[in-house]
């Protein structure tokens, strides 16, 4: 099982999360992360770290959210891996309360 990154995280990115992965398992995409699910050790430490609450634990998915298991998956294999904190996106206070924002992914 792996934790997964989703639609909150669209037009955010705070990469709080990645500051505390013992495994470095993030991937940095143009206006999103994804964790890859080989990688993760389901250790839970980057999920209260969001402050947009963008990531949960697959077993813990919102119904919503279950295209993101797939889109981490994808992304992760190609996007370059992130293991330091970054500032946040700059529109990040804007997008941090808009839902559905799968529309807004760049890959």
């Amino acid at each position: 099982m792996a934790f997964i990154v989703t639609d909150s995280c669209i037009e955010c990115k705070h990469t709080d999360c990645v500051e505390v992965c013992p495994v470095d398992c993030f991937y940095e995409g143009p206006n999103f992360l994804a964790i890859n699910p080989d990688e993760c050790i389901d250790c839970g430490l980057c999920e209260p770290e969001c402050p947009v609450d963008a990531i949960y634990a697959e077993d813990e998915l919102p119904p919503d959210q279950i295209p993101f298991i797939e889109l981490n998956e994808k992304y992760s294999k190609v996007w370059p891996n992130i293991t330091q904190q970054k500032e946040a996106l700059p529109e990040a206070k804007k997008f941090k309360t808009i839902k559905d924002k799968i529309d807004l992914l760049r890959d």
